[in-house]
């Protein structure tokens, strides 16, 4: 069924469907919204100017129309919005027009296969992709194409492989082993950032994370992209295990100023959804506390009966002895703490 539909600053007219599938028409998925407003909001957050953007699997369009509409004067030079369904093209020209923008001459729509898309270009300063499954195809194409100074955003809906559901599809595809366990969410985001690297370092770009998260079905990951060989030397060795799962990403998954940007501005301007605020403020925590990993506190205290101190009473007495905790998006019976395990073992007994 079709219908025009509200989101951000953005009226778009949507296949939509009681089952998300890719064999919609035009592919959309309402579910989808928050990656979207976090995209937008992380663009206003950092305030660049003049950017060159590709949005290379755009569907109905929208989260390009949402950029063009959401992000202040001057942010955006360019705009190259790509699906290689002409059903979608033909329905983006037709978004454009519901939005006041048909015949900006910034904008360009594509109907091609979204990897020419981005070879065939002379470089972009912001290239998203968020495809229906992996990204790894379109990962080459991205990095020799990002800019220096310019963002690479990159989802993956195939989490299975990434979580250890699938460990064998997960070594082919990521070139790492997983592990299902309570940490998998973080443990398959890193290895999908270092996967991302990987390919940027071939073509001498440092990849380097400010602003991750994992959802229900999704992880996201925006790299900023720096170029040399000094600087793709200091990517690759912050590559390691972590639980005896990777190899992966050991470094940061945020820049802490941007969290902190991210979640005010969504508070004071933005006006965001409680899920969005409750997401946005435990990064802001996390992002002040550097380690890798996080600790479930109920696979801890397993054994230990009734006797297991709340998240919170953990996180305070953790904190007066002098390390740095927080809780973890990724788990609600998580810590992410600089405290050992074996203080944090003799501090919850």
């Amino acid at each position: 069924m079709r219908t025009v539909i509200t989101e951000g600053r953005a009226k778009v007219e949507e296949f939509l469907s009681p089952k998300i599938s890719k064999e919609l028409p035009v592919f959309y998925n309402p579910a989808m919204a928050l990656n979207r407003d976090i995209s937008v909001l992380l663009l206003r957050a950092l305030g660049k100017k003049r950017m060159r953007v590709a949005d290379i699997l755009a569907g109905s369009g929208v989260r390009g129309i949402r950029l063009l509409r959401e992000l202040g004067k001057g942010a955006i030079e360019s705009m190259a919005i790509n699906d290689g369904s002409k059903d979608a093209a033909r329905l983006i020209k037709k978004n454009l027009i519901l939005n006041g923008l048909g015949g900006n001459k910034k904008i360009t729509v594509m109907n091609k296969d979204a990897n020419l898309v981005l070879l065939e270009s002379s470089g972009f300063d912001y290239i998203d992709i968020d495809p229906f499954g992996s990204p790894v195809p379109f990962l080459d194409a991205a990095c020799r194409r990002i800019s220096g100074g310019g963002i690479l955003a990159v989802t993956a809906t195939d989490t299975a492989p990434l979580c250890g559901t699938y460990p064998k599809t997960c070594r082919r595809r990521y070139w790492a082993a997983p592990k299902k366990c309570g940490m998998m969410h973080e443990l398959g985001l890193r290895i999908l950032i270092r996967r991302v690297q990987l390919i940027g370092a071939q073509y001498e770009k440092s990849l380097v994370p400010v602003f991750c998260y994992a959802r229900e079905h999704y992880f996201r990951a925006f790299f900023a992209c720096g170029r040399g060989n000094a600087a793709v030397d200091e990517v690759m060795e912050r590559h390691g295990m972590l639980d005896g799962v990777g190899p992966l990403w050991l470094g940061p998954l945020w820049e802490p100023a941007l969290a902190k940007k991210m979640d005010a501005l969504a508070r004071k301007e933005v006006k965001a959804g409680k899920e969005m605020i409750r997401l946005l403020d435990l990064i802001r925590e996390e992002a002040d506390v550097p380690a890798a990993g996080f600790h479930d506190i109920h696979e801890l205290g397993r054994g230990r009966g009734r006797n297991i101190p709340s998240r919170e009473q953990l996180i305070s007495a953790i904190r007066k002895a002098g390390y740095r905790a927080s809780g973890t998006h990724f788990k609600g019976e998580g810590i992410r703490t600089t405290m050992p395990q074996e203080k944090l073992l003799a501090l919850m007994q």
